[in-house]
């Protein structure tokens, strides 16, 4: 399998975990069930689960309103966009041995 291949089956993975994990969290609180802590959410949308946990957010309307959520899943997802652009804005080096 190619690094490409590996890396869009792992975030595509990744997303629909922080995505279903911000359901299935509300569907535990309306049940009053033991609850996902916040901590493995934000650990979820780190790893580079952000756009589902933001797309799970508010297609569920869970921790909208906590601020620490809705402004720290999307400054997630910027650190992670702005990492991704420096590392294929990077230049390469090929050294000859």
């Amino acid at each position: 399998m190619e690094v490409i291949t590996l890396l869009l089956s792992y975030l595509i993975a990744i997303n629909l975990i922080g995505f279903a994990l911000m359901g299935i969290d509300k569907y535990k609180a309306k049940k009053r069930a033991f609850r996902i802590p916040e901590a493995t959410l934000f650990t979820v949308a780190v790893i580079g689960g952000s756009i589902g946990s933001i797309l799970g957010m508010y297609a569920f309307r869970h921790k909208t309103r906590h601020r620490s959520f809705v402004y720290g899943m999307p400054l997630i997802l910027i650190i992670q966009i702005i990492l991704i652009l420096a590392f294929l804005n990077a230049p390469i080096e090929i050294s000859v041995i």
